[in-house]
């Protein structure tokens, strides 16, 4: 069971709840993770608006005309150079270059959310763009139904999510981690984005 509010804030090398302890840094290089359904490119824009930060979408990137992937080491070459720009906020897993974006970013926001709300939110959107391209993704690529995916995000919490709270924990403290669960924690912390001096943070849900 994580803790409450914005979870868990990864603060001067010691995880610590988020009641009353301050989360905002400047956030110039802003990592956006989660299982599929999250809303992770939904997260991102909006956060992109809040602060003004350059939006990129990894899955624009990735994917191209008939969803073919780009290949290995190109990708991880094209991940390396975009990282490098002084400022973003860049949303998507893409494990193999996650590495690359931990080290590049300061702030990553996981979006921990629950299985069924994800495969609800995938399905739904599913239905309302099936043959369509989300503006989110690269020309070519109409939205699809694959049951690989939808297994993916199912398994996510008992063969990912460990994984990936280990890795953030491992940061120690070099970055500011944030973890969100709920939709309040989501809309407090969208609400407190981009302001200046960093906000006080006092939250009152909880998510197991």
């Amino acid at each position: 069971m994580w803790e409450s509010g914005f979870e868990i804030v990864h603060e001067r090398g010691r995880w610590r709840s988020s009641h009353g302890c301050l989360i905002f840094q400047t956030m110039k290089r802003v990592l956006v993770i989660g299982p599929g359904g999250a809303g992770k490119s939904t997260f991102a824009r909006r956060l992109a608006e809040r602060t003004g930060l350059p939006l990129i979408h990894l899955d624009r990137l990735y994917w191209r005309r008939g969803w073919q992937p780009t290949p290995e080491e190109e990708w991880r070459a094209k991940v390396q150079e975009i990282a490098r720009g002084e400022t973003w906020i860049m949303d998507g897993n893409y494990g193999g270059t996650l590495d690359l974006r931990l080290e590049a970013c300061d702030t990553i926001v996981f979006l921990d959310v629950s299985r069924i709300v994800c495969l609800w939110r995938v399905l739904r959107r599913q239905s309302w763009h099936l043959g369509r391209v989300r503006p989110e993704l690269a020309p070519g690529c109409p939205e699809r139904i694959r049951w690989e995916f939808l297994t993916w995000i199912w398994t996510y919490p008992s063969r990912r999510r460990g994984r990936i709270l280990q890795r953030l924990a491992a940061l120690d403290g070099r970055k500011q981690v944030v973890i969100l669960g709920t939709m309040h924690g989501i809309e407090d912390f969208m609400s407190r984005a981009g302001s200046s001096p960093p906000t006080q943070v006092v939250s009152d849900t909880s998510v197991c």
